[in-house]
């Protein structure tokens, strides 16, 4: 039975030191350390195969590393279930036969076992985080009637209802229109005034630089952390990107353009 740690709130909500994971004879991320506090929102920028996906396994105590520490509070991951994990939408089952209000509810079986059955206080905890992302009157939908901002949406709910202090979300803005991108970045507003830590893997510089408070550069190794403007400076671009980002002058400052042939090809980023 794994042991549940409690929170020393004098430490960093997440303290990732010189993580290494390797597959086979390949890094996926090596040597990476950074450090976040709570209520902090940053984003995760970098090319396709950086690792960020990874990173986000590790923190989430699904996958182990071959070098370095994870410590949430103070202690191992697997110890705390304040971490809510977010995944890509193509690596759900939207066939599966459940409602919006039944994935909700997965977000408490950490808190009240996996064969207990849910109080009336957690069916309450459920319709709250569903009214907070404007999803109660689709309680009963099957998950896979959804958009994919609804979808998104109901996945940041079950984070809500399992009491989340730290959310790791993998590209929840891949696939969706402007208008639910800005959804979900209203939701990151509310989830800052409850002082939910986010940690955000996206495309999009652009996206990052405007809305996160620091951004992790990252290609299998830390290449810049910090303020937008520090993390994204055109040399550290150049080091991530490694050749297929293209930084081009304009009025207005440096444009950063990717190769999308060989990614998903980011929003323009003015630096």
């Amino acid at each position: 039975m794994t042991k549940i740690f409690t929170h020393n709130t004098n430490k960093p909500i997440l303290e990732v030191s010189h993580l290494s994971v390797r597959y086979n004879t390949r890094f996926a991320l090596e040597d990476v350390s950074f450090t976040l506090h709570t209520g902090e929102r940053v984003a995760v920028v970098g090319p396709n195969g950086a690792g960020k996906s990874t990173l986000f396994n590790a923190i989430s105590g699904v996958l182990k590393p071959q070098r370095g520490e994870i410590k949430i509070y103070g202690s191992q991951p697997e110890g705390h279930i304040c971490i809510a994990y977010v995944p890509q939408r193509n690596q759900v089952d939207w066939t599966f036969p459940v409602t919006v209000s039944d994935v909700v509810m997965m977000g408490r079986v950490s808190k009240i076992g996996l064969f207990r059955h849910p109080t009336r206080a957690d069916w309450e905890l459920v319709h709250r985080a569903l009214e907070l992302v404007d999803m109660a009157s689709l309680a009963k939908r099957q998950i896979g009637e959804l958009s994919g901002g609804q979808q998104q949406r109901v996945f940041i709910a079950r984070a809500l209802a399992q009491e989340a202090e730290l959310m790791l979300m993998d590209e929840p803005f891949t696939g969706l229109d402007m208008q639910s991108q800005q959804s979900i970045l209203d939701i990151l507003d509310t989830l800052r005034r409850r002082n939910v830590t986010v940690l955000v893997s996206l495309h999009d510089l652009n996206l990052a630089a405007e809305h996160f408070d620091r951004i992790l550069l990252l290609n299998q190794r830390v290449i810049g952390f910090g303020a937008p403007d520090e993390a994204l400076s055109p040399e550290r671009l150049n080091e991530a990107y490694k050749g297929h980002l293209r930084l081009i002058d304009t009025p207005t400052g440096i444009m950063a353009l990717q190769d999308t042939c060989c990614s998903h090809g980011e929003a323009p980023h003015r630096h």
